[in-house]
């Protein structure tokens, strides 16, 4: 087997950085976008660990490697290949290289977030308000996460 060298693991603040996302205050937790619900300010990450919790959605991670493994969809071995920080014995290896099944609770709470998103927007129609391209665009996406939060249920 392999093994994981977590001092080639990159720099987090640096590696954040590269995977687009704008790092916001000072201090060791810095404020960004939540790539796992499509909040705009909710994750919160440590930039010396590399350590990531979304303050609305739960998904957390104990290192970068964590986050790129859920927000890449890879296993443990394969992002930490990618990141650069596993030297391999070798050897080949039988295992499945599937994502872990995102939680019940995140689906359901990302479901809540969705509906909530599409009942604005609902009520801003009923009223007569005209619905702006932006909002329409954020209802699209709400209703396209709905629809994948179903298809995960009917296939279970």
């Amino acid at each position: 087997m392999g093994e994981l060298i977590r001092d080639k693991l990159p720099n987090a603040l640096s590696y954040y950085e590269s995977e687009g996302l704008a790092l916001q205050g000072r201090g060791k937790w810095r404020t960004t976008a939540c790539q796992f619900h499509g909040g705009r300010d909710s994750m919160r990450i440590h930039v010396e660990r590399g350590a990531f919790i979304c303050m609305s959605c739960g998904s957390k991670g104990g290192d970068l490697l964590a986050y790129h493994q859920a927000v890449h969809g890879l296993g443990f071995v394969d992002a930490a290949k990618a990141l650069g920080a596993y030297q391999d014995d070798g050897k080949v290896h039988q295992g499945s290289n599937r994502p872990a099944p995102i939680p019940a609770r995140v689906l359901l709470e990302s479901v809540a977030h969705e509906l909530v998103i599409a009942s604005v927007v609902a009520a801003d129609m009923v009223k007569g308000r005209a619905i702006s391209p932006v909002d329409a665009d954020r209802l699209l996406t709400a209703a396209g996460r709905i629809g994948y939060v179903a298809e995960v249920a009917n296939a279970k």
